[in-house]
Parts: C-alpha cells; sequence; structure tokens
C-alpha cells in the first residue's frame, strides 16, 4: 500500500488564488468565507497543515505564526489564516485550546481549498484521506509571491512562521 499520494498540479508563484469557500463559526454558527473576498485587495499569509489537533500541527507549525504575529503586521500583512481538513468546531476548539484567536483558523472540510492548489494527499494507514501538505503561501490581492512547501509530513521548518517573514 503507498502510504502518501497527492495531487501532480500545484499552485505556483504567480498563479491566483482560486475562490474556494471555506467555512469558520461564527456568532450564527457555522458560516461560509469565500477566499476571493477574503484575500481581495490584501496582503495575506496562508498555511495549511494536516490536521488539528495532530502533534507537530499543535506544538510546532501554528506555534511559528503566533509567535511572529507582530513581525508579520510590521511587515504589513492584513491576516495570518491557518487552513486544515477539518470542520469549523474543531478549527475553533483548537483555536482556543492554543490561544490562537490572533490567527485565523479555517476548515476545509470537503479539501475544495487544498484540492484547488493541489495541496492534498493521502496517509490511508494513519487515516488521513485527501488531507493537507504542509505549506505556507504569501499572497497579495490573491496572486501567490512566496510558496514554501514541505516535503516531509512532521517536519515544519520549511512552512514554518519563521521561514515565510525571512521571505517576505
Amino acid at each position: 500500500m503507498q502510504l502518501m499520494r497527492g495531487t501532480d498540479t500545484m499552485i505556483a508563484v504567480g498563479d491566483k488564488l482560486p475562490n474556494a469557500t471555506l467555512r469558520r463559526v461564527g456568532a450564527e454558527g457555522p458560516e461560509a468565507v469565500e477566499m476571493g473576498a477574503l484575500t481581495a485587495g490584501r496582503k495575506v499569509v496562508i498555511f495549511g497543515l494536516p490536521g488539528a489537533f495532530t502533534g507537530t500541527c499543535t506544538t510546532a507549525h501554528v506555534p511559528s505564526f503566533l509567535r511572529n504575529k507582530g513581525a508579520f503586521d510590521a511587515k504589513g500583512v492584513d491576516e495570518i489564516i491557518c487552513v486544515s481538513v477539518n470542520d469549523p468546531f474543531v478549527m475553533q476548539a483548537w483555536s482556543e485550546s492554543m490561544g490562537a484567536e490572533a490567527l485565523t483558523l479555517l476548515g476545509d472540510p470537503a479539501s475544495e481549498f487544498t484540492k484547488a492548489i493541489g495541496m492534498n494527499w493521502s496517509a490511508e494507514p494513519v487515516g488521513f484521506i485527501d488531507r493537507s501538505k504542509r505549506y505556507a503561501l504569501y499572497a497579495e490581492d490573491g496572486v501567490v509571491k512566496v510558496l514554501n512547501v514541505g516535503d516531509a509530513p512532521g517536519e515544519c521548518e520549511i512552512s514554518a512562521g519563521e521561514t515565510m517573514l525571512a521571505a517576505i
């Protein structure tokens, strides 16, 4: 059995982000978030990871963006967005458990955005189906300017906050 498989065509520097629908919990419950509207006319960092409440994602990847939030603000980044193939309730609970409210954590429950940018992969033996590769990108007005994609599931140095901060 193949441990990991993913999409062959992934987004690249210079590409426009797709207008996929993600989810978050708002004041009235679950709500749709359109990536196109979220990124239009703005400077954003988007990072993706395999799953909420998983080891490296919780102890290293999200914290790398939290500890650098002020430095990203100083560089003019309007928002730091974490995307995971989870439902919005899980993403909200995860954010609260880590004290990550300074970041925007969005669920991609159907892997719509993740597949559209070619970052989906599966590791069937551990129950990860169409999850997200570990990546970070910087976009201005929805156009990718920097893209860092990790090549090992448990490693996040390539897509960490510090690496992205140095690149922009």
